[in-house]
């Protein structure tokens, strides 16, 4: 067994909100937390291994709540659909030391056909890499966003299904596969050629009975939704996490907040596909329909969080420019540029909300006693400059489950 290790005189941000603690100390025995404190509150054996982390920060370690573990080289899902599996889920296992790298201990996969085996090779220890939940295949109605409208439907590796009795198979079939959650498409998207964001997709009903089969098993939906009504009708039904929520209005702010929903507004996603994504090849309709709502997906997110409703970190990265994994904190910097958000609040966003959507609240997101040690020590404060986060250089120690997979 690994000697039990003591974080010794750091600043403390042990991601409820509060106020950084100085001086304090995290002592870590196999993979959990066991204390936390001042330093000279503390019991700590003789034999802990005992890491100085003083003018640094300890905090917990980051969760995108939205990404996806894909391998592919484009934005363009037409190629990237036709490559075999093999090939992207070796890409794919080179974006894990990426995120890593940039302090990201937990991620929420929303949909990938080779997630699954990334974070089986991970349980087996052939592989370090962060927590990943995943949703393995997305389900989407016929001529939803997930049916890939510019291929043959042959062609297409996300799930397509019709009716109550075929949507109660297809999320059976991902919960066969390994799935730790549900991913629906409740309205159209940016990235599907012949739909539009504000389509509903799923009928009530349809919704209902993916719901009814996630919470048999324990588990949850989470839904792409981007249209008003789509984003109503996923929450009447139970859906448990919005995605983007674009255009979201009163009414289903309100349904968020009387059902305790998660909102994971994916602003990172869309900034880059306007700033970078002509020369990196993103189709037209892409960037004509990013373009167009971009500032109503800002001024709806700000009411969102002025109203109250529990708001996460979550970029939409898929491991390739202009979305490449390893820069996922793009999106704690947006949410306090263009939400408002402040630093402490754009922390807890990434990482004890995070945590409750990827319902893990009671194994990960804050520095507590009994929980795993998803730990980082960071140079710099973040909960005065969130742009320290940005920068990996100043992640300088992460933790998973106790082990210390970066040390600068």
């Amino acid at each position: 067994m690994d000697k039990p290790i003591f974080l010794k005189g750091g600043n403390l941000i042990d991601g409820n909100g509060g106020e950084v603690l100085e001086n304090a100390g995290v002592f870590i025995e196999g993979e959990r937390i066991s204390q936390v404190g001042p330093v000279n509150e503390l019991k700590i054996p003789d034999d802990a291994e005992v890491i100085d982390t003083s003018g640094y920060t300890i905090m917990p370690g980051l969760i995108d709540a939205h990404m996806h573990l894909f391998g592919v080289t484009s934005l363009n899902l037409a190629i990237a659909f036709l490559e075999p599996n093999e090939i992207q889920l070796g890409r794919a296992l080179t974006d894990l030391p990426k995120l890593i790298n940039a302090g990201f201990t937990s991620v929420r996969d929303v949909g990938s056909p080779i997630s699954i085996y990334i974070k089986q090779l991970i349980q087996e220890g052939l592989y370090h890499g962060p927590r990943i939940k995943t949703a393995y295949n997305m389900l989407t109605q016929t001529a939803g966003h997930g049916d890939l409208h510019m291929l043959p439907p042959e062609l297409n590796k996300n799930r397509v299904c019709d009716g109550v009795d075929d949507c109660r198979k297809a999320a059976r079939e991902q919960f066969r596969a390994g799935a730790d959650f549900i991913k629906i498409c409740s309205t159209g998207g940016v990235l599907s050629e012949k739909d539009d964001p504000r389509f509903s997709q799923f009928t009530i009903d349809e919704i209902r009975a993916i719901v009814y089969e996630a919470e048999a098993v324990g588990s949850f939906v989470a839904s792409h939704a981007q249209g008003t009504q789509g984003i109503k009708n996923a929450l009447i039904a139970g859906v448990k996490t919005i995605e983007h929520g674009i255009f979201i209005d009163d009414e289903g702010i309100e349904l968020m907040l009387e059902r305790d929903a998660i909102l994971v507004p994916t602003l990172s996603i869309v900034h880059r596909l306007i700033t970078e994504g002509e020369k990196h090849g993103v189709p037209e309709f892409g960037l004509r329909k990013s373009k167009e709502i971009y500032e109503i997906h800002k001024i709806n997110m700000r009411k969102a969080y002025e109203a109250g409703v529990q708001m996460v970190i979550g970029t939409d990265f898929v491991g390739c420019s202009p979305v490449p994994h390893g820069e996922n904190a793009l999106e704690l910097e947006l949410f306090v540029n263009d939400l408002g958000f402040s630093p402490m609040e754009a922390i807890v966003a990434a990482t004890k909300t995070a945590a409750k959507a990827m319902a893990m609240e009671d194994e990960i997101g804050t520095i507590e006693a009994g929980k795993y040690a998803d730990i980082l020590v960071v140079a710099g404060n973040p909960a005065e400059n969130i742009k320290v986060l940005l920068d990996t250089n100043n992640i300088k120690k992460v933790f998973v489950g106790g082990k210390l997979l970066k040390d600068i």
